[in-house]
């Protein structure tokens, strides 16, 4: 089926491939359709549903059942690629897909038969009711084998993925006519450009043409200007965000690169999908859209059939016909829908010897594997093909020209609102939040045809008349929807699942608009329009993971004293993304014993923390104190530098989201910390409501989680351990909660007075590269390194929370008696609103609490406290529990209801065992209730 002469593609250079284990000959330029079309290839696939046959449709994105499986070598197996968008290449493999035992003889097919018995939404009905163990053991197991498409690959994807960030003042998506002229105007007028396009070569339909694209080479001339092929623009996010999906397949291993795009205005070029036309049959391999046809002949210089039919509703059908006609192949009919075709068409039809049947549609098609003819039939008043007139026309293609419409899904993503246009009859680009023009079809679309709402109203009764053939979706299956009382379209869509799977709506998401209407006898805008969401095209796994896998997948943090405590011999645990010293064994010790160790150390002497993951954010400008004073529960104006503030911040429900210490630096500076597993949220947070809710102030936030690294020196004996190492600060005159720039040990540094273990304690801030050097000071001078467990142990003695531990998502300040830390005078801050709530001011709210056991089990974290006479009434939970080696034994926290008010009282919590243990309510404070240690 190839043409002796024309196309786009490169007969000196013979490409070699494979479709189901059979080989084949095409050339540099084709895609995989095309060379199959050239092989005189007509079935490709099969069905989701019914399993029927399958073949090429169209010739770009929008094709729905030419869907393969490439296999490029191990681990490469991919699945759902449609082989209209697959450049041809030196031994591709490519198999079809959802058949057994093969393409040519499916057993799956068996499933049509029973057409009758599945209709829309058989599934959800059918298989429910007595018995339902069978539905899970037995039918679900077995459709799912059934439908489906490709197969999942199995082993590890062996290729590499990249990622850009990129900028411009214009970027414009689409190659055809009115992409080039917008890109080619913005460039001239000194933008920075990307011009995008899904294609392998830019030029859209100017491809059809013979010689160079107009306007290619002025515009590959302009320095200013990027342009990307085989790259889709899938997501368009706020504030002209938009994604791309570049395809590769480079040599070294890179096989598909993700764009992310900010510009300053976006064009959309996107041009206008050729619409489908429903009829008995019209699914059959043959069949195919017309102006892919004249595409195949124009671009790839390949016949898809020797004697075609034409249906048209649109006059654009025509020139795929006269096209088709010019390249050798017979044009037996065209069959115009309308009653009255342009005069001049005709004329033209007449001329080159092709009969046109105005007013005449097809009843049927015949053949299996491909089409072999058409029943024509003239139309009755309502539009449908009358059967009893019809007559046979032997044909090996079918072609239908349905009308345009306008490829607005980008334009929907982007929040724009589509009107619909009767002179058009497609929906067009009405208003938009974004900074977006839409240029060429997209825009006006191409021009009328037959109504949509006439050709749907004909095509209701119509057997096997699909709307999707990629979900075996017909007009009866929409009609059926309507008729059990499904009003809305996104209904409808989802009962029916047309417009789903890899279409999203390109084929036939107009069609089953119409159809829609026309079985609830409305107007197609009152029937309204299904939502477009992103990816518009499938996007690999790949492209969205990048170089986020295995290792990198959840990357490994570690702290600049890792390598120090790995050498001796510390056992580590993860804390969000890092790995931290859990605890740090001697010879003989278990965990219990090298905790109770560490724990004694810091009561008594001088334990040693690395807190460098602790997450910290600069907070730098003239309103960060007013940036503050929003978004935190604690006070700030007046808060003088130097000093330090225990800082909450709150969701807006009200509720604990993170906690951490604010020291003001100056007048205009802040440093703030938040929890290890925190910082980034707390970041994004903040910068949210910056740029979202406070834009007019002067502040900015710089995450510097990385740079500090932190030694916590806490103990009795920190002072004098840490004194002689102080240069340019009198350490004893620093007060609690105060911070200071100092050097230590020939490092400057800052030099915070805070504790998180209720003794004098020291966090000193360091560059990160220099922690090491100061740490091997500090254990030399007679400090005992500790881990995050037994941290745990001393916070939990002083009744000190850890947020996402103490809390669960429900705990106001007020529950976890941080109610002192609200400043009291403040006008607003984030959650205060919330906090006014009457069920945030219930007495009997759930509150944080001290619980000693009553024998010398710890208990079970996570258990249920119980209480009542018959203990069966759950009104808590044990939060943290831990043995107490300075007080000797076993403490724990927990939340429980009206908990501060029930001191004394003893409860019970659940234990694997069986056997409740009893616990005394008492104050969280469990060591040094006084404070006195605190401030040394």
């Amino acid at each position: 089926m190839r043409l002796a002469t024309g196309g786009r593609i490169d007969r000196s250079r013979p490409l070699r491939f494979s479709f189901d284990g059979r080989a084949y000959t095409g050339f540099a330029g084709d895609t995989l359709a095309s060379a199959l079309l050239a092989n005189g290839v007509q079935l490709i696939g099969r069905s989701f549903k019914y399993h029927r046959p399958r073949g090429i449709l169209s010739a770009g994105a929008e094709e729905p059942n030419a869907l393969v499986e490439l296999d490029r070598g191990p681990g490469r197996r991919e699945p759902n690629t449609r082989a209209t968008m697959v450049p041809l290449t030196e031994g591709l493999v490519a198999r079809s897909q959802n058949r057994w035992p093969s393409l040519g003889f499916d057993l799956g097919a068996l499933a049509g038969l029973g057409a009758p018995l599945l209709p829309a939404g058989f599934y959800y009905k059918t298989f429910l009711g007595p018995g339902r163990d069978a539905w899970y053991r037995r039918w679900e197991p077995l459709i799912r084998r059934m439908a489906g498409l490709g197969r999942a690959p199995e082993a590890p994807d062996p290729d590499r993925y990249g990622n850009r960030h990129a900028h411009c003042e214009t970027l414009v998506i689409g190659a055809g006519r009115a992409g080039i002229a917008a890109a080619l105007a913005a460039a001239e007028a000194g933008d920075r450009v990307i011009l995008c396009d899904e294609q392998a070569e830019p030029g859209g339909r100017l491809l059809l043409l013979p010689g160079p694209v107009p306007g290619l080479e002025a515009l590959r001339a302009q320095p200013r200007l990027r342009i990307l092929t085989r790259t889709t623009a899938f997501h368009y996010g706020l504030q002209n965000y938009v994604s791309l999906a570049e395809v590769l397949d480079r040599p070294d291993g890179l096989r598909e690169r993700l764009w992310r795009v900010r510009a300053r205005r976006v064009v959309l070029a996107t041009g206008a999908l050729e619409r489908l036309l429903p009829f008995s049959g019209n699914d059959r391999p043959g069949v195919m859209l017309a102006d892919a046809a004249r595409a195949y002949v124009a671009r790839w210089a390949v016949l898809p059939g020797r004697r075609a039919v034409l249906l048209a509703a649109h006059d654009s059908g025509y020139d795929a016909a006269f096209a088709l006609q010019d390249a050798g192949a017979g044009v037996v009919a065209i069959l115009d829908l309308r009653a009255a075709p342009p005069a001049a068409l005709r004329e033209a039809a007449a001329a080159r010897g092709i009969a046109v049947r105005p007013a005449h549609g097809i009843a049927a098609t015949r053949g299996g594997a491909r089409v072999t003819g058409v029943l024509a039939a003239p139309l009755r008043p309502d539009g449908s093909p009358d059967a009893a007139r019809a007559e046979a026309l032997a044909c090996d293609l079918v072609l239908m020209a349905g009308g345009w419409t306008p490829n607005l899904a980008l334009f929907s993503q982007a929040r724009g609102r589509l009107r619909w246009d009767a002179a058009a009859d497609a929906f067009l680009p009405g208003e938009t939040a974004e900074a977006l023009e839409c240029a060429g079809a997209c825009a006006t679309g191409r021009g009328p045809g037959l109504p949509l709402a006439a050709i749907a109203a004909g095509s209701l009764g119509a057997r096997k008349a699909f709307v999707d053939p990629q979900n075996d979706v017909t007009t009866r299956d929409i009609a059926l929807a309507v008729r059990e009382g499904f009003r809305s379209i996104e209904h409808v869509k989802r009962y029916t699942t047309t417009g789903m799977a890899t279409d999203q709506g390109k084929i036939g998401g107009m069609l089953g608009l119409a159809i829609t209407a026309a079985a609830r006898g409305q107007a197609i805008p009152e029937v309204g329009f299904t939502t477009f969401r992103p990816p518009y095209t499938p996007v690999s796994f790949g492209t969205l993971a990048g170089r986020h896998r295995a290792a990198l997948f959840d990357p490994v943090r570690t702290a600049p004293t890792h390598a120090w405590a790995e050498a001796q011999g510390a056992v580590f645990e993860p804390v969000g993304q890092w790995q931290r010293a859990r605890y740090f064994p001697r010879a003989g010790e278990d965990m219990a014993a090298a905790v109770a160790r560490e724990c004694l150390a810091v009561r008594n002497a001088a334990g040693l923390l690395d807190a460098s993951t602790l997450g910290k954010v600069e907070v730098v400008g003239p309103d960060a104190a007013e940036f503050l004073e929003r978004c935190y529960v604690n006070a700030f104006h007046g808060m003088r530098p130097g000093r330090c503030r225990y800082g909450l911040l709150l969701r807006e429900d009200g509720f604990l989201y993170d906690d951490g210490v604010i020291a003001r630096l100056a007048e205009d500076r802040f440093h703030l910390t938040t929890t290890t597993g925190g910082a980034a949220r707390v970041l994004h947070l903040l910068e949210d409501y910056l740029q979202t809710e406070f834009p007019e102030l002067r502040v900015w936030l710089t995450s510097n989680t990385e740079h500090w690294g932190v030694a916590a020196l806490q103990g009795p004996a920190a002072r004098a351990m840490l004194a002689p190492l102080v240069r340019g600060i009198d350490l004893a005159a620093l007060p609690h909660m105060a911070v200071a720039e100092a050097e230590v040990a020939g490092i400057p540094a800052w030099l915070f007075r805070v504790s998180f273990t209720g003794e004098a304690g020291y966090e000193v801030n360091v560059p990160a590269d220099r922690l090491a050097a100061l740490w091997e000071r500090l254990i030399a001078a007679g400090a005992t390194p500790y881990g995050t467990e037994a941290m745990h142990v001393l916070r939990a003695e002083k009744g000190f929370i850890i947020i996402g531990q103490e809390t669960d998502g429900t705990v106001t300040p007020e529950d976890a008696g941080l109610g002192w830390a609200i400043g009291k005078a403040k006008r607003d801050f984030i959650g205060k609103r919330s906090l006014a709530r009457p069920e945030m001011l219930r007495p009997d709210r759930r509150q944080v609490v001290g619980l000693a056991p009553r024998d010398a089990r710890v208990p079970e974290e996570g258990a249920q406290l119980l209480a009542g006479a018959d203990r069966r009434e759950a009104q808590g939970h044990v939060t943290s529990a831990y043995h107490s080696a300075a007080l000797g034994r076993p403490i724990a926290l927990g939340l429980l209801s009206a908990g501060r008010a029930r001191l004394g009282e003893t409860v019970f919590a659940t234990r694997l065992d069986g056997v409740p243990q009893p616990l005394e309510v008492v104050s969280p404070v469990f060591w040094d209730p006084e404070g006195k240690r605190l401030h040394g």
